[in-house]
Parts: structure tokens; sequence; C-alpha cells
């Protein structure tokens, strides 16, 4: 598959799922102002991708927010197993700690398998985080800091992603052109 490919299922997915279904209130302004910064992973090891995870962190702080506000660190083929990327996603949050960044920026996790602890492979409450290819988004803490002040009822997206994704179904997602 090629980056072109790659990019072009996530701008989908973005566009038709997270934007489209308002699972994110906060991610149309950003994506309008081009200030989501997408970059397709080459790494042949998990180490390669800390390395590339360790650049664009010092990338995202350097680079004022209206520049380059959040960051898709996209992998379409290291972790086709969603545990083996759960897993490392722990140490993913080490590379954040040890850049000194907790409290500045944080990561938040999409993954074609995404599966909530305790809930059915099949949940439609799990495709608030699925994607077609594995991701780490790098979150300035600020912004959203400034989005949940800005969305009086901020606390109540995640059971709204829900209600919304379960009136969808499995087919009205997959007639979104997404991947069930």
């Amino acid at each position: 598959m090629t980056d072109e490919q790659v990019l072009t299922q996530t701008k989908h997915w973005l566009e038709t799922a997270v934007i489209g279904l308002n699972l994110c209130p906060f991610a149309k302004a950003v994506y309008v102002k081009n200030q989501v910064r997408l970059v397709v992973s080459h790494a042949r090891h998990a180490d390669d991708l800390l390395e590339e995870l360790d650049r664009e962190l010092d990338l995202l702080v350097a680079t004022p927010a209206q520049d380059i506000d959040t960051t898709l660190l996209i992998h379409p083929t290291l972790f086709e197993d969603f545990l083996d990327f759960n897993d490392f996603l722990e140490v993913a949050e080490g590379v954040v700690d040890e850049h000194g960044l907790d409290g500045v920026v944080q990561l938040a996790s999409f993954h074609p398998q995404f599966q909530f602890d305790g809930t059915a492979a099949d949940d439609m409450g799990n495709y608030t985080n699925r994607a077609p290819f594995a991701m780490l988004h790098l979150l300035r803490e600020a912004s959203v800091d400034r989005a949940v002040a800005a969305f009086p009822q901020a606390d109540v997206i995640f059971e709204q992603n829900i209600a919304t994704l379960e009136k969808l179904g499995h087919t009205g997602w997959q007639a979104l052109g997404l991947k069930r």
C-alpha cells in the first residue's frame, strides 16, 4: 500500500467518521485549518516507531499550534494485532514521560480492531477508536483544555458517540465506506 493510499483512507475516516459523525467535536476546526499533521510510518520494528515518535513529539512542541496543532502517526502494517499495539502503548506513554511532556502532550490511540476492556469485539462502542490503521494521536494538552472549555458538556461526548454508533450499526458503518 502506498503512502497516498494510506493517507486517502485515513482522511476518509477522519472526514466521514470523526468529523462527519461528530465523534470528536473538536476535530473539524483543526482539520479544516490544515493543523493536523498526518505521518505515515515505515518503521519495521517497534523501536523504529519509538524513534519516529521521539521526532514527532519534538516537532510538535517546537512548532506553533497554529501550524501543527495535533499529529497522527499512522502505521499501516506494524501492529496488525490489537493486543500487541495495546502493549506498545505503555512504552509509547513512557516516551512522552521521557521527553518531560507529561501534562503537555497526551497520546490517544486508534486501531482497526480496537476493543475496550470488557466489551465484545463487535460492540459498536469500540468503533469510537477504530480506524483503518494503527495510529498514535499526539494531542497538545493546552489545545484539549481550550476545546473542552469551549464545549460545555465535554463529559457526555463518549456516551453520545456510543449512542450515535449503536444507532448507525455495523451496516451503517460499512455504508459510509468504512471497514468493519
